[in-house]
């Protein structure tokens, strides 16, 4: 199947229900009406003489005119760059350059960025605003002049449908390249780890340009409603779950923990909601204890990359809970069990790719119908990516005896200190366990006698105060002196991508300066 056909199969089943609702500015949008916006964008776009092979990208915030410009790219048969509205204007560049875009759909917000844009990025030869006339022609003018005829494309389903940009946690961002067939196997992924009976409404808060972007595609495809709101704000989430009747919600573990410190939370009804899947980065098992007592029997964990497209592992529902209590902690701790509809393997490998055992510790390595084909124009990362078929995803773990997947770290994330291997995602969920912290991030920094020092930098909860020999102390207790941090910096907010993960290099680059070598 293609990328398109997944809308056309919910517009064949509800096509008078609403499947856009923009609570921003209060639009919405019906599968027919949608339908009929996509095919005039689309013809705008082959009458320009773009359509299959081209790219083309969507420059902004969570909008429903934004989300329909993203379906049209697909009905065009071309490839989709999801464009990443926080990033800084020059990083934006880079990738509109790298990744051969030739259309940019764009918010009148940044209208200043754009003019950057034209001078720059000379292969971007059309630009239409999506909300209003700017410099470029408003969408619904623009789409106006074209016709809403039928489409017949014939697009291969190993085509490229997505050249999506990875996070950027470990450097600069790289071009992934996924099929339609890859595309294909995220739909019916996200389908089997959160069947719904009745139509699903989905709020998508989490940024449309990622994970959220596909969990939304996922939702049409049921013929579903999908809420939209712009930004993350916690009361506006706890109240459209409510008011909307949100039934699915994909939210990274920090906006969780922010909802769980709601003081109001338990005066909102939270009663529609059927799945709240979490991932993107690591769940504290503690702080996921308390969402489960909190939100009760919806918790779905989901495991994956952006270079494996879809997620390969799942902690379902039922996986939370033990002969009917929530689980232990250890469990809690799992990123699940490989998903089982698809075509999916799964293996633990040591630095010279030899499958390991149950229970010892190397790189988690995936074969799966909808990874990636590769990194765009760039041959040789992709050959040191996807060894003899295997992807090598870089995150280092093990499976146990029952089948759970568990994350240990980042290769790139592991500290030497002194000779001794130090996981920086162990020594943060035991910092996270203290009572007082919020989140934290465990990471190296040079040390003229071990070499590196384990150091932490800690966002707190608002109250009674923490100091930092308090906290190495409870490290030490609980881990040992080796394990426990050095040092730690107490700070407001840590500094994450638009997808929720810790952007580690940007508090390690402070102390390594212009060293050559960042081990940890």
């Amino acid at each position: 199947m293609r990328a398109i056909d997944f809308f056309e199969q919910g517009h064949a089943l509800e096509p008078e229900e609403i499947c856009i609702l923009d609570e921003g500015t209060d639009r919405q949008f019906s599968y027919r009406q949608m339908r009929e916006m996509t095919l005039r964008i689309a013809n705008g776009l082959l009458a320009e003489g773009l359509g299959q092979g081209r790219h083309g990208a969507v420059y902004s915030p969570n909008n429903g005119l934004g989300f329909i410009c993203m379906i049209s790219l697909f009905r065009a048969g071309m490839s989709w760059v999801p464009l990443n509205p926080r990033n800084a204007i020059a990083e934006n560049i880079g990738l509109l350059q790298d990744l051969d875009c030739e259309v940019l759909f764009y918010h009148s917000m940044y209208e200043a960025q754009i003019e950057q844009v034209r001078q720059q990025v000379p292969g971007v030869r059309t630009f239409v605003c999506i909300d209003k006339e700017t410099s470029a022609p408003a969408l619904e003018a623009w789409l106006s002049a074209y016709p809403d005829d039928e489409i017949p494309l014939s697009v291969d389903t190993d085509s490229t449908a997505v050249v999506a940009p990875t996070s950027g946690t470990t450097g600069r961002s790289k071009g992934v390249l996924l099929t339609n067939r890859s595309f294909a196997a995220m739909m019916n992924v996200l389908g089997h780890i959160s069947p719904t009976e009745q139509r699903p409404v989905y709020l998508a808060v989490a940024p449309l340009t990622h994970f959220g972007g596909y969990v939304a595609a996922s939702i049409l495809a049921r013929g579903g409603s999908v809420v939209i709101q712009a930004d993350v704000d916690l009361y506006g989430i706890l109240t459209a779950i409510s008011r909307y009747k949100i039934s699915i919600l994909f939210l990274p573990p920090t906006v969780v923990y922010g909802l769980l410190a709601v003081p109001e939370l338990s005066q909102y009804d939270l009663s529609p909601l059927q799945y709240l899947i979490y991932g993107a980065s690591p769940m504290s098992p503690e702080k996921l204890a308390e969402a489960l007592e909190v939100f009760g029997p919806v918790m779905v964990e989901i495991y994956g990359q952006t270079e494996l497209c879809t997620p390969v592992t799942s902690l379902s529902v039922s996986d939370h809970y033990v002969d009917g209590k929530v689980a232990p902690l250890e469990r809690l701790a799992s990123c699940g069990r490989m998903v089982s509809c698809m075509d999916v393997e799964i293996a633990v490998m040591d630095d010279v790719c030899r499958r390991l055992p149950q229970g010892e510790i190397g790189e988690l390595v995936v074969k799966s119908e909808g990874m990636m084909e590769g990194y765009y124009k760039n041959p040789e990362l992709t050959a040191k990516t996807i060894v003899d078929g295997w992807l090598h995803t870089g995150d280092v773990g093990y499976v146990d005896a029952e089948g759970y997947f568990y994350i240990v770290d980042r290769k790139k994330d592991m500290i030497v200190t002194g000779g001794f291997n130090v996981f920086s995602s162990e020594v943060e969920k035991v910092i996270s366990s203290h009572p007082a912290v919020v989140e934290c991030a465990v990471f190296g920094v040079p040390d003229d006698k071990w070499g590196e020092a384990v150091k932490a930098a800690v966002k707190l909860k608002d109250g009674p105060c923490l100091d930092e020999a308090e906290l190495v102390s409870y490290c030490k207790e609980l881990i040992g002196a080796v394990k426990a941090p050095k040092s730690i910096d107490f700070v407001e907010d840590l500094p994450k991508t638009v997808s929720g993960k810790l952007q580690k290099q940007v508090l390690r680059s402070p102390y390594w300066g212009d060293r050559q070598r960042s081990i940890s």
